[in-house]
């Protein structure tokens, strides 16, 4: 509380509370939706796996999470972005980059807590042969300082380091939209292709291979999400033609159709051409073009779809707005409860009910944990915005001369 010092007898006190921007709900929605989508599949093994997106096409809520998060990127730097002001857009974003790193060994060591926890309290020790925390424990003088680099990343504990990446190349990617938007995209574009048709990826160091999610790779779908925002911010328009929307539709259904019906032997009739495997495959670290391709599709639709757009239009104090909003926080307690719930999981050898009931209450938890959160911001909002405005009021004062002349 910041209080004036020497006010005035008779000055006159008011408040002024600055109005709030407002928020398209939309993207938060969908993120909450990314979200859930997440948790789920990152407590493999139980029902509700069954029903999320990733069942019913190519790509999965993590495409959607990092061209949603592209977008807003895009809406929150890009629209006040010029050239001259590059360092100051680097500064933040390299921030935020580092937000993400210290997020990311939250998650980390949370999991291996849990998981040696799990091991020795219950006698499970094949626990600790799970998603990738034997390596680190068999060569701890290696292992630690592998994860801390980003060398070594434990299953399911994926996203923030390709993240926190992508955040990096945000300054270099304004300065491209800001030539030109179509030299953002191929620049993007070919950094993509050559990346999945070369296997250039950063490697891991305590086992071989590459980091999952590939951050070379995942640039152009953040990359065509910033671009496409700051074209609407500007005025511009997104394409809409019968002809692009039905090619789309089709898209989709081909997608659903394909994985529902299981035609993976087709992907050998598409390897045969002779192609490079980012361009016919459906592999998740290189962001194969089957991949992104859907995910395109299905933001078109969503966009050119008004009902649609107005069922993802809810109100600001929607449960999924509230928990889109808070989307990093929630995501760091989504993992840590995905783990929790994987090693119960796991002592209960993958409990029909147990896993479910899990599930249920770890989104329960992580709503609660959203609206505890939301209260916390309009607390911390509403004390910064109600500014004291104090404006001085003269007060006549009578001055006795008598004592001067004496």
């Amino acid at each position: 509380m910041a209080i004036a010092r020497g006010a005035p007898i008779g000055a006159k006190q008011s408040s002024v509370t600055v109005a709030p921007a407002k928020r398209d709900t939309r993207l938060d929605v969908l993120r909450g939706l990314a979200l859930i989508t997440i948790f789920i599949n990152h407590v493999p093994g139980q029902i509700f796996e069954n029903f999320t997106t990733k069942n019913f096409g190519f790509s999965d809520a993590a495409e959607a999470f990092v061209l949603i998060s592209g977008i807003a990127v895009g809406l929150a730097y890009g629209t006040r972005f010029e050239p001259g002001a590059w360092l100051q857009t680097a500064v933040k974003a390299t921030k935020r980059a580092f937000t993400l790193y210290l997020a990311h060994m939250i998650t980390t060591f949370m999991t291996l807590a849990l998981f040696l926890t799990g091991a020795w309290v219950f006698h499970r020790p094949g626990l600790l042969c799970e998603i990738n925390i034997l390596a680190v424990l068999t060569n701890l003088k290696a292992g630690i300082p592998s994860l801390v680099l980003l060398g070594h990343q434990i299953g399911y504990n994926n996203i923030l380091p390709m993240y926190g990446a992508l955040m990096l190349m945000v300054p270099v990617i304004f300065l491209l939209n800001a030539a030109s938007p179509l030299l953002a995209l191929a620049v993007s574009g070919t950094v993509w292709l050559f990346a999945g048709t070369y296997e250039i990826a950063p490697h891991n160091m305590l086992i071989e291979g590459y980091w999952f999610l590939n951050p070379l790779s995942w640039q152009f779908l953040f990359t065509i999400g910033i671009v496409g925002m700051m074209h609407v911010c500007r005025g511009g328009k997104l394409p809409q033609h019968p002809v692009l929307f039905a090619a789309a539709a089709a898209y989709v259904a081909l997608s659903f159709a394909w994985v529902v019906g299981q035609l993976w032997s087709f992907g050998t009739a598409l390897a045969a051409l002779g192609l490079p495997p980012v361009l016919t495959g459906f592999d998740k670290t290189f962001l194969s073009l089957p991949r992104l391709l859907h995910v395109l599709a299905l933001t078109y639709l969503v966009i050119n779809i008004p009902a649609i757009s107005r069922l993802l239009r809810r109100s600001a104090d929607n449960p999924l707005t509230i928990l889109g909003r808070h989307s990093l926080n929630i995501f760091v307690a989504g993992t840590i409860l995905a783990m929790v719930g994987q090693v119960v999981l796991y002592i209960n050898n993958h409990d029909r009910i147990v896993g479910p009931v899990f599930v249920v209450i770890g989104i329960a938890i992580q709503f609660a944990y959203a609206y505890h959160l939301e209260r916390k911001r309009k607390l911390e909002t509403g004390g910064r915005n109600r500014l004291p405005n104090r404006t001085l009021v003269p007060v006549p004062v009578r001055i006795d001369r008598s004592r001067d002349r004496r």
